[in-house]
């Protein structure tokens, strides 16, 4: 029987796209099953979505909850931010979906220690965030249908971050260690993906933080044969 790929939906935003490559090399230099990767990037989705929100850290922020609609409700995937490194095989993580759940989350709980983050860009507290940065989505879950790009277009952050078109009981729990928020939590060495939310270390202001070192190397496989 052959395997059918992994679908991996990966934000993409212009300004920082060099974290989206690296994203992608860790992706692929730890996975033991296909994959098949896909940027969540609005200028490829001009045609069937037009954004008209004005908020928001990045250019992803409300298109990441396209990818049911992407999938033609149908299966499983995995969205994830683009400032994002994989130490682990998503295998593990793809394990972890079921068909009585509409999407598996880590569930934070904390309180930022920077106001300020990458290119300046207001970094606020509201609940459940960082919920929605790394999300095991089953497409074909019935309520998710209402994700469609009007509906997207027409919420607000606070409702598509906080999951409001579902009940509690369809949010699955991810192991925290599949969204590890470096700078806001205690550096851990068992962390299966680290999440540079604060600022990855492509900027100045953070190249010397937990994993900075393991994403310049990253970095520099990706660049392997480039003059």
């Amino acid at each position: 029987m052959t395997p059918e790929p992994v679908r991996v939906f990966i934000g993409y935003d212009p300004r920082e796209a060099v974290v989206y490559h690296v994203c992608c090399q860790s992706l692929i230099e730890h996975s033991t099953i296909p994959l098949e990767i896909h940027p969540v990037a609005l200028r490829n989705m001009e045609r069937f979505y037009s954004e008209r929100h004005v908020d928001g850290s990045n250019a992803f922020i409300y298109t990441r909850f396209l990818v049911p609609f992407l999938c033609g409700w149908s299966g499983h995937a995995i969205f994830m931010d683009g400032d994002m490194l994989l130490r682990s095989d998503i295998a593990e993580l793809w394990e972890r979906r079921r068909a009585d759940r509409a999407v598996a989350v880590v569930k934070h709980d904390y309180r930022t220690k920077y106001p300020v983050k990458y290119l300046g860009n207001k970094n606020e507290d509201y609940p459940r965030k960082n919920w929605s940065s790394v999300m095991l989505w089953n497409c074909a879950y019935y309520p998710n249908r209402k994700l469609t790009p009007e509906f997207v277009a027409g919420q607000t952050g606070a409702y598509l971050h906080r999951f409001g078109w579902l009940d509690d009981a369809a949010i699955d729990d991810l192991p925290p260690e599949w969204n590890h928020l470096t700078m806001e939590y205690p550096a851990r060495e068992d962390a299966k993906l680290l999440h540079y939310t604060v600022g990855a270390p492509c900027f100045a202001d953070y190249s010397k933080q937990e994993g900075a070192e393991e994403w310049r190397a990253t970095l520099g496989d990706v660049m392997k044969g480039h003059d």
